[in-house]
């Protein structure tokens, strides 16, 4: 039974100002696996007054000393990733493998990530007689997810450090246990007392609190795009800046000259990864209308290869998070039956051969209208939906029919024609012909996927104020 009954604030574990304990499940068993200390406001003042102190000082730090601090913190997360993953697993249910071969090293890659490429950043232009400054922005409030929530804190709590900003964390209260850890990762790596504080709470405990903070500088959120716009309505009377990294609805365009069978396959693998809860999932996927039989044969060849499971049974697919997910996602694909679309394997309720878990079937719908609620609606579990398209030009204007523009997914064997189609998509990141994530690169969204980017040195910039200083070189 894991016991986080602490917050980390000004290089101490301490008490919260009004004790109240959640209990933590395991969507693997439904079962109490620990729990949590609920923070409020006022430990949200305490906490940014610590980061408010920290930050006369680690502002003035130098490259160098930023960078030494982050590879100590890498070398602390080495140390610690069995313990990270074990958290992961059953915080969230994600099977060990998921956890140990994704979970826990995308995290790291981030930190690595901010460590290798900060010394080649420049905080400094000269422009004729004046000098141009990239300086921190201050105190940063961050409010994190549990669907990937080591990848989620540290593409926040990386760019932030290697700034030289300060910070106050809220972590999920739906999966704790990992952030916990990464705390004491931080607290070992030695980073001076107040610029890394952790408040675990709820959102309208702690993440209110943060948003609306007048002492907090910036706010980043990841979460639900109906999420965000609350964050952001709370933090508009202080004029913080906001950075967001919200839904998607993600469209996987499989051109008439690709491999149609190898690509489909690829692509219900893709939706499935961490059961289907990953914002740019590739959830829409769209097949010539003239080839949705082989589109669904394709998908239905590989139904028992995706195996659901506790996370130690080898199963490719562990549990959703909690039970107001499974509701969730029962209740959309509900929806998809209803709106007639072709089943091709799933549906609703648990597999058979498990009484317990939020555990969801895989399920696959075929013959979609890109205007029925499956199709347009953030499912964020293991559903995935086939659409039609006539040419080109309808795939592009269907993959550019929704709310969302967070991530978009292209393949043929038309080298020009795979670009020309990922040119005109309207969201933040593309993979084209299968390519693998890259944390070196850019993440964040369009439209209502959110605004601001992670990852990389591009996610330097959302946490530095631009400064103009005129007649610098003058005389």
């Amino acid at each position: 039974m894991r016991e986080i009954t602490t917050f980390y604030i000004d290089g101490k574990w301490v008490e919260p100002s009004n004790p109240v304990l959640l209990d933590v499940i395991n969507p693997a068993t439904e079962q109490v696996a620990g729990h949590v200390a609920l923070g409020n406001a006022q430990d949200v003042d305490t906490a940014v007054a610590a980061a408010r102190r920290a930050f006369a000082t680690w502002s003035q730090t130098t490259v160098a000393e930023r960078v030494d601090l982050l590879n100590a913190i890498v070398a602390e997360y080495q140390k610690r990733m069995g313990d990270l993953a074990a958290a992961v697993t059953e915080e969230m249910g994600a099977p060990d493998a998921l956890a140990a071969g994704a979970q826990v090293p995308i995290g790291l890659a981030h930190l690595m990530t901010a460590a290798a490429q900060l010394p080649g950043y420049s905080f400094t232009e000269d422009r004729g007689t004046s000098r141009v400054v990239k300086e921190p922005i201050g105190v940063c409030g961050f409010i994190t997810p549990w669907n990937w929530p080591l990848n989620q804190l540290t593409c926040k709590i990386a760019p932030a450090l290697a700034t030289g900003n300060t910070m106050v964390v809220k972590p999920s209260e739906v999966a704790p246990f990992s952030a916990a850890i990464l705390a004491e990762i931080i607290e070992t790596a030695g980073l001076p007392a107040g610029v890394f504080n952790l408040v675990n709470g709820d959102g309208p405990g702690v993440g209110a609190a943060l948003s609306s903070h007048p002492d907090i500088d910036m706010v980043s959120f990841t979460g639900s795009t109906r999420a965000g716009i609350e964050v952001a309505r709370s933090a508009a009377p202080t004029v913080k800046r906001v950075a967001q990294e919200l839904g998607g609805k993600s469209p996987n365009v499989i051109l008439d000259d690709a491999s149609l069978a190898k690509n489909v396959i690829g692509g219900v693998f893709g939706v499935m990864n961490n059961s289907g809860q990953s914002c740019n999932a590739p959830t829409r996927m769209l097949v010539p209308a003239s080839r949705m039989d082989e589109a669904i044969e394709a998908a239905r060849s590989i139904e028992d290869k995706l195996t659901v499971g506790a996370p130690d049974s080898g199963a490719r697919l562990g549990p959703v998070v909690s039970q107001p997910q499974f509701d969730k996602i029962q209740t959309l694909i509900q929806s998809g039956i209803d709106a007639g679309a072709t089943v091709v394997f799933g549906g609703t309720g648990r597999p058979d051969d498990l009484s317990a878990g939020y555990y969801v079937r895989p399920t696959v719908f075929a013959n979609v209208d890109n205007d029925m609620e499956v199709a347009r609606t953030e499912i964020f579990g293991p559903v995935l939906v086939i659409i039609g398209y006539d040419d080109v030009e309808d795939a592009v204007a269907i993959a550019n029919d929704t709310e969302y523009g967070l991530a978009g997914y292209v393949s043929g064997d038309d080298t020009d024609a795979v670009r020309s189609v990922a040119s005109r998509i309207r969201a933040g990141q593309i993979f084209i012909n299968g390519a693998a994530p890259d944390p070196a690169t850019p993440f964040g969204g369009y439209k209502q996927s959110g605004n601001g980017r992670e990852w990389s040195d591009y996610a330097f910039d959302d946490f530095l104020e631009v400064k103009s200083l005129l007649g610098y070189a003058a005389g």
